[in-house]
């Protein structure tokens, strides 16, 4: 996750204060698990009721559009641009990858359009309603997990969770139970819903969020390193899911430092840098645009890593058998020959289907080395 830069924290802490009590109640800081509890914050209650006159769409049922933001910009005291116009377009019923360096405005993002920061300047909607106006009507249908789960290490997996859906006044207190069980069965922690959650691992208590952020059921969800502490297994298992909410018709908008998660679960996907949007898309789409590395198979790595590098191929690299390349402007028929011609012993040439992350290197001129 990004940094605030130290001189602005009296601003964010301004927009995300919480009492000395609420520091002490995981309840109260539920806008990290999920943002109900913030359109309960009085400020947002009274914003809402003021405003409700210019609230359009309603309840938001049948936007095609779940979130869009028009030059979105959140410049913090003391001058630092962390989002600068953003216009951001997240279709209905997409998992879309929200991907970018460290630093890039994700996560600074991600607090505008729940309503924990207010944007210097430009607007953004949430299923067809502005934000942060319409916080009390919107965020009641959305469920998120920012910044890590926030929880009652004295109390069970279960508990917690009965104690966060109590919080929720749209939760019905005669499913509760239900529900809860339901949302600990979805993210796997049936049996260790019974455990402290102080004894729970990382990956664990990333579950607990997520199904924190399940028990109602949510026409968006809002996910900040889902995977995070998971192992292998756990991430694909948080994949599958991901996969059929999305197949129920929820909206998934996820930030992650994976490009092969993002890859693998994303229909859609957008790439910040410095603040900037530098593309969005159809995932398929974005990688189609780039052209793939060259890859020569052969026993005979060190000579074909030097041809290579003498017909203009760049960023050569060997491993075991492989040498792979950024593909040189000229006819691959011609290297291939020169490959032969120096006595390389060729076990396989071509070019391969350019990754997202060849895209993003593409797009941003760096390595994707992301913390938020």
């Amino acid at each position: 996750m990004e940094e605030l830069p130290a001189a602005e924290t009296d601003e964010a802490d301004h927009a995300d204060r919480v009492t000395q009590d609420d520091q002490a109640d995981p309840v109260a800081q539920a806008h990290h698990v999920d943002p109900v509890a913030q359109a309960g914050r009085a400020d947002h209650v009274a914003r809402a009721d003021r405003t409700a006159s210019v609230v359009q769409g309603g309840s938001g049922a049948g936007v095609d559009t779940v979130i869009a933001t028009r030059a979105l910009t959140k410049r913090y005291r003391g001058g630092q641009l962390a989002v600068d116009g953003l216009d951001l377009t997240v279709p209905a019923g997409s998992v879309f990858g929200f991907l970018g360096p460290n630093g890039s405005g994700k996560t600074t993002t991600i607090r505008m359009l729940m309503g924990l920061i207010e944007p210097t300047s430009g607007t953004a909607r949430v299923l067809g309603q502005p934000m942060p106006r319409a916080a009390r009507a919107v965020l009641p249908q959305v469920g998120a997990l920012i910044e890590g789960p926030a929880l009652y290490g004295f109390l069970s997996g279960r508990d917690n969770l009965i104690r966060y859906d109590a919080a929720d006044p749209t939760a019905d207190p005669r499913t509760r139970r239900t529900r809860v069980a339901a949302a600990l069965d979805r993210v796997g922690l049936t049996a260790a819903a019974g455990k402290k959650a102080k004894a729970y691992s990382l990956g664990m208590k990333q579950r607990l969020g997520l199904a924190a952020a399940l028990l109602q059921p949510r026409r968006l969800l809002v996910l900040d390193e889902p995977t995070n502490g998971l192992d292998p297994q756990g991430m694909r298992e948080i994949r599958s899911l991901i996969r059929e909410l999305a197949s129920d018709g929820t909206t998934v908008f996820l930030s992650s430092h994976l490009l092969d998660e993002i890859e693998q679960v994303c229909t859609h996907a957008a790439v910040m840098a410095q603040g900037r949007l530098i593309t969005q898309g159809a995932v398929g789409e974005l990688a189609a645009g780039t052209r793939g590395r060259l890859v020569v198979t052969t026993p005979d790595t060190g000579d074909a890593a030097r041809v290579l590098k003498e017909q203009g191929a760049g960023d050569v690299v060997i491993t075991d058998d492989r040498v792979t390349a950024e593909p040189p402007d000229r006819d691959l028929a011609d290297v291939n020959a020169a490959l032969v011609n120096a006595g390389v012993r060729v076990r396989g040439f071509g070019v391969e289907r350019a990754s997202l992350e060849d895209a993003f290197v593409a797009l941003t001129g760096e390595g994707f080395d992301v913390a938020g």
